[in-house]
């Protein structure tokens, strides 16, 4: 008896070719990186990629090293029949909540695009309000090339602005952790307070502000964390600030 762990792999590109047999020419896929920072924004993709596009090596941001999402973020912005780029900054972020500007972004994200998409595809979230044919599919960053492709804009974009924000304020170690909650990161809040693109609504930080001395009895650490890693990318074209 053959095992479903013993069949072929599909390839990453399988849902738009079904999608293409079925007559829609115009696939998006749609994604975001930043979700689980404790700063700075969160960025939504939406991208179009031609028939031709080759995708052997395409996967899921989160897998690849810096250097292929370099290589990738090149190939996409250069072959993608449209790309669409927007973000929201923490204010915005803490204002709305993070699952509410999660799905504003990537709705936001298809309305950007230049050409308007036949058919949607997502990483697990439906986007009500899309009046589009659309198929949310678990782990879709992993197994649709569209939406690989989105992931690849959406944290190359974001790891770059995080790059900028690391040269105006250093301390915090941007450039390493990308705003995420890692040990360095909580000790440079400890230390210097947060910073100024700090998201103050996530956990973590709501005991900084009620009682900002446990905090620090908690986070504060001498030196920094070496080879730290983060999930998570200076904006492009086609992007658009929501703040």
């Amino acid at each position: 008896m053959t095992k479903a762990t013993d069949q072929p792999l599909k390839a990453i590109d399988h849902y738009e070719r079904r999608l293409r047999a079925q007559g829609f020419s115009l696939v998006a896929g749609v994604d975001e990186a930043g979700r689980g920072a404790l700063a700075g924004p969160l960025v939504a993709a939406a991208v179009i990629l031609p028939e031709d596009f080759v995708v052997e090596g395409l996967a899921d941001s989160k897998v690849l090293t810096p250097q292929q999402r370099d290589r990738w973020y090149d190939r996409i912005r250069d072959r993608a029949i449209s790309i669409g780029v927007c973000r929201a900054f923490p204010r915005r972020i803490d204002h709305r909540g993070l699952h509410v500007s999660n799905l504003f972004l990537l709705r936001r994200a298809i309305r950007t695009l230049d050409v308007c998409p036949e058919f949607v595809l997502t990483d697990g979230f439906p986007l009500h309000g899309v009046r589009l044919p659309q198929l949310s599919i678990k782990k879709g960053d992993a197994v649709t090339a569209s939406v690989a492709a989105a992931s690849v804009i959406a944290k190359v974009t974001r790891d770059r602005i995080m790059d900028r924000y690391h040269r105006r304020f250093p301390q915090y170690g941007f450039d390493r952790h990308r705003g995420y909650g890692t040990a360095s990161h909580r000790a440079a809040i400890a230390r210097f307070g947060p910073s100024p693109i700090q998201r103050m609504s996530f956990k973590g930080m709501d005991l900084y502000i009620n009682d900002p001395a446990k905090y620090v009895a908690l986070y504060a650490r001498n030196g920094e964390a070496e080879g730290e890693t983060s999930e998570a990318s200076a904006p492009g074209e086609g992007e658009m600030d929501t703040e």
